[in-house]
């Protein structure tokens, strides 16, 4: 008889990871490597230790079998990431309306390596050690762009689109992979969402990406695609024209030299003030909107230059002040002139959640080991990544579906206080727990939380046989 006390769940989570996995299953030429990649996602969930593809073959209680077929995945390009994304992609779309912007953010990341001949890895700067002293090591590079959810009392999540390599040309030939720069591995993710966006009849609809200084190049400004925005913070001595006047012959392509971002931190006024609301808080925001400007090379790009100033940060942080920062965003024609593509508040409270990115580059490292998978040929290498990357999209995308923007359920544990919101953890535990309430995860397993007393001397009975086996 099952106990009163045993909490039943739905498989809402489970249910929710199953259906996306399973509408890639098209993807897929055979069955049995679908069946395989469904097994595989499922030993992700359970694998507390490394996240190595033995490691997982355990998991899945694969101990006598022939692992050669599950490896072959990774290392026969089977595995097809760019139609796994895309229909990722057209899923996370399904939770946008097309009067609201669909925005994503852009980032590196290094995969530490240690090999010099392991295809695609470089020297790189050390990411264990200090800033004053950097050092180098072996790693590879990869850019991956992440849809930022939308808005709620300041919080959003960043849920992976696609990753690409951005190896470099003096790195290790990497076959079926070309050499770029992150900039340009960035241009091509974002190119393909806005052609993704395009096909599924997202035509109207505006593209937001969220960049950090490093992508503040020309090549970026230029490659931007169609109904695209990009916010991009740049340098504080970035060199800036007014846009030209109308001089008598009309072929000047720059107006006169702007003043440089640092330098409207001294003019008192133009400064406003504005309350945004971010992680549940509001933040008291000094700022001022300047421009259009034109940089050296994008005559025909105007951009407008937001400045954010310094202020004190929330009592109890680790530094006791916020920097000064600078923003770039191109602008767009309404009504024949140069505007702001979004509203003031709302690009501000955008400017806070690029590091979403960061968050979810560290739980990806150190929640689902990625790098940890010992698969090192030339293409095996690469799928690994894009693999882990689209687990902890499928997992985050999951529990978006099911508790949106909202807190979750309450944290394992009776000490524990209330979720400011649900964590990546907490959808992992949720979905073990949900696994662990079908038959067939617990068929031999009995409740005895209440009545362990009455059971007393089985336990007896079973730690005098294990002394005795080990005085033996």
């Amino acid at each position: 008889m099952k106990d009163t006390k045993e909490v039943e769940e739905s498989p809402v989570l489970v249910g929710e990871v199953i259906g996306l996995v399973k509408k890639c299953e098209g993807k897929y030429n055979q069955k049995r490597v679908f069946n395989r990649v469904m097994a595989l996602v499922m030993a992700e969930l359970f694998a507390f230790g490394r996240h190595t593809v033995t490691q997982l073959l355990l998991s899945l209680g694969l101990t006598d079998e022939d692992w050669s077929a599950w490896y072959r995945i990774f290392s026969f390009g089977r595995y097809v990431e760019e139609a796994t994304s895309r229909v990722m992609l057209e899923e996370m779309l399904g939770e946008v309306e097309e009067a609201e912007p669909f925005v994503v953010g852009g980032d590196g990341f290094h995969v530490p390596r240690w090999s010099e001949k392991m295809p695609g890895t470089g020297w790189m700067r050390g990411l264990a050690t200090a800033k004053w002293r950097p050092g180098i090591q072996r790693g590879q590079r990869y850019v991956e762009t992440s849809w930022l959810t939308p808005l709620k009392n300041g919080f959003s999540r960043a849920i992976p689109i696609r990753c690409l390599p951005a190896f470099t040309e003096k790195s290790v030939p990497c076959e079926g992979v070309e050499p770029r720069t992150e900039v340009a591995t960035g241009l091509v993710i974002l190119q393909w969402i806005r052609e993704c966006m395009d096909k599924a009849g997202r035509i109207k609809q505006w593209l937001v990406a969220l960049y950090d200084g490093s992508y503040d190049t020309l090549a970026f400004w230029a490659g931007l695609p169609a109904r695209t925005v990009a916010i991009v913070r740049t340098a504080r001595n970035r060199c800036l024209y007014h846009l030209p006047g109308q001089d008598a012959h009309g072929n000047r392509k720059y107006g006169e030299k702007a003043k440089q971002p640092f330098e409207w931190l001294k003019q008192r006024k133009g400064f406003q003030k504005l309350d945004v609301m971010v992680r549940g808080r509001l933040r008291s925001m000094r700022f001022r909107i300047e421009g259009p400007f034109l940089r050296d090379g994008l005559p025909d790009t105007p951009l407008f230059l937001i400045v954010v100033g310094g202020g004190k940060r929330p009592p109890g942080s680790r530094r006791k002040s916020y920097k000064p920062c600078f923003f770039l965003v191109n602008a767009i024609r309404v009504n024949g002139k140069w505007s702001l593509p979004l509203p003031t508040p709302l690009l501000l409270a955008w400017l806070w959640q690029r590091w979403e990115l960061e968050v979810a580059h560290r739980q990806m490292k150190s929640g689902l080991g990625l790098g940890e998978k010992q698969c090192w040929n030339d293409f095996s290498t690469v799928a690994t990544i894009q693999w882990t990357v689209w687990i902890y999209a499928l997992i985050m995308l999951s529990g978006y579906r099911v508790w949106k923007n909202e807190t979750g359920p309450h944290a394992p544990g009776l000490w524990r206080k209330p979720n400011q919101r649900w964590s990546f953890n907490l959808v992992c535990q949720s979905l073990r727990r949900e696994l662990w309430q079908l038959p067939h995860f617990r068929a031999t397993w009995a409740w005895s939380r209440d009545n362990w007393l009455v059971n007393e001397p089985l336990w007896d009975n079973l730690f005098n046989s294990v002394l005795a086996s080990a005085r033996l």
